[in-house]
């Protein structure tokens, strides 16, 4: 991976803080031993949740997955750098930040299940997650059209005088939508307290990045609409938090939006429903798992003394444990009941044509709502 000094142009050089092999490649900047715990901890969770969830849909259990593997560190950076009245507005990969904020696990889970306890009941697919306990909107799967509501979202806060951040995410496949260009042109203009995230995971399915756009970097597009562009190694956990923190205060104080390339990797399919062995070589994705995010942090709590082969197996262990519950806990909950559909449509009182459609469908024999195990 070439660097260039970022110092001299952050949209075209690549802000690092972390190597591959876990060093670090500049100094000025400290992190709590806890908080690079933590990173460790939630990366490292994800990962196994992602691995356990692939095989529950290979097994018949969910009907769909898609895993974030190898791009583990933007979402974990940025759920560590927002406070808790800020705003998340995800794309597919980004539900893990849910998780760091302290939403629950079996709740997360009960979502891929479309189980009693999913907060949407149901009716959204898998890996979609939303809750309003850590502000994060339900994400709708039609690429790039969150953007443009995040924005709005950031500027109704900046009007209403709230000290309130925005975070809207996007893949490098959304630049191509028009969806794109009006939330960076509103976000220019408007300048109100937004961050804008691509995780250039190389991949908008198996459209390569250099069929997306011949910029040089993503992140130059943003001075086009007047914005800073920042470009940082997404696979570098430490130089991700440091950039989303940054740039997140920089909003809260009135300085305007600023958006953030990360340079990442989808080392595993697109989702549950993809081969990406039909358009990428066994090569490529080698030699991107040497830049595993995970692995990169791990070498350097080990070089620093904080990790050790006791302490990671304890958090394997706890890891597993607080899975497997979990699991077992969404795996034995009934479906949502019928009755439910009828249900967030109108405000009180539900009108005459929904009242005549329920008590048809209740009418009719129920069908057999076992769990799911």
């Amino acid at each position: 991976m070439e660097l260039v000094d970022e110092r001299e142009e952050p949209a075209l050089g690549l802000f690092q803080i972390l190597n591959e092999e876990g060093f670090l490649t500049r100094e000025g900047f400290e992190f709590e031993q806890s908080l690079l715990l933590r990173m460790f901890r939630e990366m490292l969770r994800i990962r196994r949740i992602d691995e356990r969830m692939l095989a529950k849909q290979r097994q018949g259990k969910i009907g769909f997955y898609g895993t974030i593997t190898g791009q583990e560190a933007v979402p974990v950076a940025s759920g560590l750098a927002i406070e808790a009245q800020d705003w998340v507005f995800p794309a597919l990969r980004e539900s893990a930040i849910m998780l760091v904020r302290g939403f629950p696990l079996v709740t997360w889970l009960a979502q891929v299940y479309g189980n009693e306890a999913d907060l949407q009941k149901g009716r959204q697919m898998p890996s979609h997650q939303a809750g309003r306990a850590v502000n994060q909107v339900a994400w709708s799967s039609c690429i790039g059209t969150q953007l443009p509501q995040a924005v709005g979202a950031a500027m109704a806060a900046k009007r209403r005088g709230d000290p309130t951040v925005v975070l809207a995410f996007l893949g490098d496949g959304a630049t191509s939508e028009s969806d794109f260009h009006s939330a960076m042109n509103f976000a220019a203009i408007e300048r109100p307290p937004v961050v804008l995230i691509c995780q250039n995971n190389q991949w908008a399915i198996s459209v390569p990045v250099s069929k997306q756009s011949a910029s040089r970097t993503i992140a130059i597009k943003a001075k086009a609409y007047g914005l800073p562009g920042v470009r940082v190694d997404g696979n570098d956990v430490l130089a991700s938090y440091v950039s989303i923190r940054q740039a997140v205060e920089r909003a809260r104080k009135g300085g305007g939006p600023t958006f953030i390339e990360c340079l990442t990797y989808r080392m595993g399919p697109h989702s549950s429903s993809d081969d990406p062995t039909r358009y990428r070589s066994h090569a490529e994705v080698a030699e991107w798992e040497k830049r595993d995010p995970i692995v990169r942090l791990e070498r350097f709590l080990r070089q620093r003394g904080l990790l050790d082969d006791a302490q990671k197996s304890a958090i394997e262990e706890e890891l597993s444990r607080e899975l497997e519950e979990a699991i077992r806990a969404v795996e034995g909950m009934p479906l949502p009941p019928r009755e439910s559909l009828f249900e967030d449509v109108y405000a009180a009182p539900l009108p005459w044509h929904l009242k005549e459609e329920r008590e048809a469908l209740l009418g009719l024999p129920r069908a057999l709502e076992a769990p799911h195990s």
